[in-house]
């Protein structure tokens, strides 16, 4: 048995609940994609046909951080949009199960570009169209009407801003294991300065390029990890967006906060050319970006602190791990520098 996936148990849930998405006449084979600092993800396969199943992270897990329910109804609403996103097969709320909540998703061609030496070999002029294409998928998922497409139920867009704020000093406190100099301060200045919320759409909550799948034809098949999108300000997005630019460019590369420096490729849009772009696509207007940059970090801040905190307890599958607590610090400097 695959850690944090009974195939067994898998295959007798799909021959009860969802006959013909795998043939289970023999054994499944399921293989580990992505490890504990998300939810757990897995290639499951019959020896024919492969399909993805997501389940959370094992041990410690912040409330609503890792809601199976919430991804996938977002991906099946989206089926029928411009935003591209995988066919859903299956959800599962039973924890008997697996031991977990889970859901089953088509397998889609595609690369998650994570690397800049990924992005290198297929040279500037494809870079760029890449990183084009990622701004201009955003401002598209931006524009779904989430009443039309079944979301209205979603979340609340009207004080989205002022409960992120408070839902992660929840999480922050649920994760604490030590002191952390600088972010109760960062928490502060986010509290007094919540600005009126934005008009209400559909948030993905992570966008970045390594969620999503790129085709060889430089076009993107598939957005992925939904597990924090909702209704919400849009221009949370946009900043968390140029946050993990920032620290692409900025930071260690080897620190886990830059989870990707695919934007140091040549070619790959300028910090100040996607909020361009973003802003001429979407029609709205970024030109105060502090708030929600300060607030980009804390978040990003608080969910390395709960991964760290799983880490310490020996809650996590997967490596990477090492240096994980010591990358919180200069995201608060981040946070606090775009506040001040």
């Amino acid at each position: 048995m695959t850690e944090g996936l009974d195939t067994g148990a898998l295959a007798r849930w799909i021959d009860a609940e969802q006959p013909g998405v795998l043939d289970t006449s023999g054994p499944l084979t399921a293989t580990l994609i992505t490890g504990g600092k998300s939810n757990l993800t897995y290639r499951v396969s019959d020896g024919a046909r492969e399909i993805i199943a997501r389940r959370p992270p094992l041990g410690h897990v912040l409330a609503t951080a890792h809601d199976m329910s919430r991804e996938y109804r977002v991906m099946s609403a989206l089926a029928d949009t411009s935003v591209p996103v995988p066919a859903t097969y299956g959800l599962c709320q039973d924890d008997s199960v697996i031991g977990a909540p889970f859901y089953l998703m088509e397998s889609v061609a595609g690369t998650p570009f994570q690397r800049a030496e990924q992005l290198e070999k297929l040279g500037e002029e494809r870079t760029r169209a890449i990183s084009e294409r990622l701004v201009d998928t955003l401002a598209a998922l931006h524009e779904v009407d989430y009443t039309a497409v079944g979301l209205e139920e979603f979340g609340r867009p009207d004080g989205y801003l002022e409960r992120q704020v408070r839902r992660w000093k929840k999480q922050l406190d649920a994760s604490r294991s030590r002191e952390i100099d600088g972010i109760d301060e960062l928490y502060a200045r986010l509290e007094r300065s919540i600005p009126q919320s934005g008009d209400g759409t559909i948030v993905h909550g992570d966008y970045r390029l390594d969620n999503a799948l790129v085709d060889d034809a430089d076009q993107i098949t598939a957005v992925l990890d939904w597990e924090m999108s909702t209704l919400g300000d849009p221009l949370t997005d946009v900043a968390l967006v140029v946050a993990y630019q920032n620290l692409a460019l900025h930071d260690s590369g080897d620190s886990p906060a830059s989870v990707t420096d695919a934007p140091k490729a040549p070619g790959y849009l300028s910090v100040d050319a996607v909020i361009d772009r973003y802003a001429t696509t979407s029609g709205r207007d970024l030109g105060e970006l502090g708030f929600h940059l300060g607030l980009a970090y804390f978040k990003l801040a608080v969910i390395l602190e709960g991964i760290y905190y799983r880490y310490i307890h020996g809650q996590t599958l997967g490596e990477g791990f090492d240096h994980i607590g010591d990358s919180i610090f200069p995201l608060v400097q981040h946070g606090l520098d775009a506040t001040a």
